[in-house]
């Protein structure tokens, strides 16, 4: 059953102030990577990273309207979100640019449906991409976990803009 209520009656806030104080939560950083009809791998950083179910196990994350790459991992059956460990803030910084291969020199295996996990990640999931559903500018995703893994080791962290880890893991 989905309950739906009207739209907030007024805002006492610009969207700066909405994302200054979005930016006081700190969120871990994730790598979520699929591959092209073309063979190609495609990669971008998110920190927008939730688990959802454990029955069935289940994960979410979303991707703004007007990324170029919303029909690519709309349309495909897998991805892999890779949770960054602590010393990965290269990582993070490399596949939120735009260039034309994020992957050239970068150590990875692939799992088993051939999707990039990154060497180093704390954790990492594989997912079916169980459904999708559009919320203001953004398209939340829902995964459904076919594998993970994790390390023991320190998570990256983004906070008030700026990376750093969890601490000793």
């Amino acid at each position: 059953m989905h309950t739906y209520s009207p739209r907030a009656l007024s805002r006492k806030f610009d969207a700066s102030q909405f994302r200054d104080a979005l930016s006081q939560f700190a969120t871990g950083v994730t790598v979520i990577t699929t591959r092209l009809a073309n063979g190609e791998f495609l990669g971008l950083t998110a920190s927008s990273f939730n688990s959802v179910s454990l029955e069935p196990p289940l994960v979410l994350w979303s991707l703004a309207n007007s990324s170029s790459s919303l029909n690519a991992f709309s349309g495909n059956s897998h991805y892999v979100i890779n949770v960054l460990s602590a010393g990965q803030a290269a990582l993070a910084e490399r596949f939120a640019e735009r260039r034309p291969n994020k992957f050239e020199g970068i150590d990875y295996h692939l799992s088993r449906t051939g999707l990039p996990v990154l060497t180093g990640a704390a954790a990492w999931f594989e997912c079916h991409n169980r459904s999708r559903y559009p919320e203001g500018d953004h398209l939340i995703f829902v995964g459904e976990v076919e594998h993970c893994e994790a390390q023991s080791q320190a998570g990256l962290v983004f906070h008030r803009g700026k990376f750093s880890g969890t601490g000793e893991a």
